[in-house]
């Protein structure tokens, strides 16, 4: 009887370190590298509410395949290398991770990523990500160069011929956006100048305004995130410039129009559809833009911004392949994001092997900024019509 303790103890262990591992398997380990302090957190911090709230309704309603979502986050600082640092911490645990929406961030991971073959949806729309296309990365905003090509066609449509371009040359989303104008002006029939750059830390942009002041400039485009956006958008008000001012989707968020106030009124800005989702007709997106604007609203008080509409439909996109890869391998995971086509609040992803950016021109609303908020343009209601 005496030597049966032992086995029965063995026994007993073997059975605990069996119904750990259980336990363990029965949870998808999801990481976040997000900016969650540094130049770049107004952006990280709604994305991170986004990516909560997404994943609160997935485990609310029994978890994918009833495993829950546990998420782990990790500010970058709005600094490349400790977006670096933050990799390294979840790679060893986590089942895919959602990267940040600072562009450099993000290029400082995506070797990271090759190497340890992580399935990784940025919230940063740097071209650079999928082109050319790394296996594991799958870019969630609309690119760079969407954005730009989408600007472009409303130029073509709106007979404006000729554009000056301001952007942030330390950006690589900025640097992207310009490349992206550069690349396909000559199939709309627009010709770009003067292009004009500046860097992150700008405040003042009276040498660019006299550039376009004595040039023949129908409009100027602006290529910028974060302050320096806002700071232009003031000046530009007071400047006497008379031609339209565009922005891009890194604007089409209350973070660009409450600190530009009445400075902002009449900008042209461009914007995922989720923006102006309650301008859309009744159907299959809307109802996913409204899945999303009512639970952020009814929690936070306000629309869901550009980079909440990012963070929300990464989770979904992650949820959807592994739903359709059966679990969490990573390898099965990777080849089901590549073959996925799913309705989120950004619009329809058709992913594919050759394509990991995912979202056309026809989910890019060209917008007015009226009475500080963000309406459909004519050309741009006409086109969302259809939808």
């Amino acid at each position: 009887m005496r030597r049966s303790v032992p086995l029965l103890v063995f026994v007993l262990l073997l059975a605990a370190c069996s119904s750990s591992a259980d336990n363990a398997d029965d949870v998808i380990r999801v990481g976040q590298i997000v900016s969650l302090t540094g130049n770049y957190s107004p952006l990280g911090t709604e994305n991170q509410k986004s990516v909560a709230l997404a994943v609160d309704q997935i485990n609310a309603a029994g978890g994918i395949d009833g495993r829950k979502i546990e998420l782990s986050v990790k500010d970058d600082k709005s600094l490349p290398d400790q977006a670096v640092l933050a990799f390294n911490e979840l790679k060893g645990s986590a089942d895919a991770i959602i990267g940040s929406p600072f562009s450099n961030s993000a290029l400082a991971t995506v070797p990271l990523v090759d190497r340890e073959e992580i399935p990784y949806l940025s919230l940063t729309p740097a071209d650079e990500q999928v082109n050319p296309v790394h296996p594991y990365v799958f870019v969630v905003p609309a690119t760079s160069g969407t954005y730009a090509e989408a600007a472009l066609q409303y130029f073509q449509a709106s007979k404006l011929s000729k554009v000056a371009v301001a952007y942030d040359t330390k950006s690589s989303y900025a640097v992207a956006g310009f490349k992206g104008l550069e690349a396909k002006a000559g199939q709309y029939g627009v010709t770009l100048g003067p292009v004009e750059q500046f860097q992150t830390t700008a405040t003042e942009f009276g040498a660019v305004f006299t550039h376009v002041r004595s040039s023949d400039a129908q409009a100027l485009m602006v290529w910028a995130t974060g302050a320096p956006a806002v700071a232009l958008t003031k000046q530009y008000a007071a400047s006497g410039l008379k031609i339209p001012l565009v922005l891009t989707g890194a604007q089409a968020s209350k973070l660009f129009l409450d600190p530009a106030g009445a400075a902002a009124e009449g900008a042209i800005v461009a914007s995922s559809i989720g923006v102006v989702g309650s301008t859309l007709p009744a159907g299959e997106q809307k109802s996913a833009i409204e899945e999303l604007s009512k639970a952020f609203e009814a929690k936070y008080g306000y629309p869901p911004p550009q980079f909440a509409q990012d963070g929300y439909s990464g989770v979904k996109l992650l949820a959807a392949a592994i739903t359709a890869a059966g679990g969490t391998d990573k390898k099965k995971v990777r080849d089901a994001l590549e073959g996925l086509t799913l309705t989120t609040p950004n619009g329809t992803y058709k992913y594919s092997a050759t394509d990991h950016s995912g979202l056309t021109t026809d989910f890019i609303s060209i917008n007015t900024v009226t009475k500080g908020a963000f309406v459909p343009t004519d050309y741009s209601a006409q086109k969302l019509g259809g939808r």
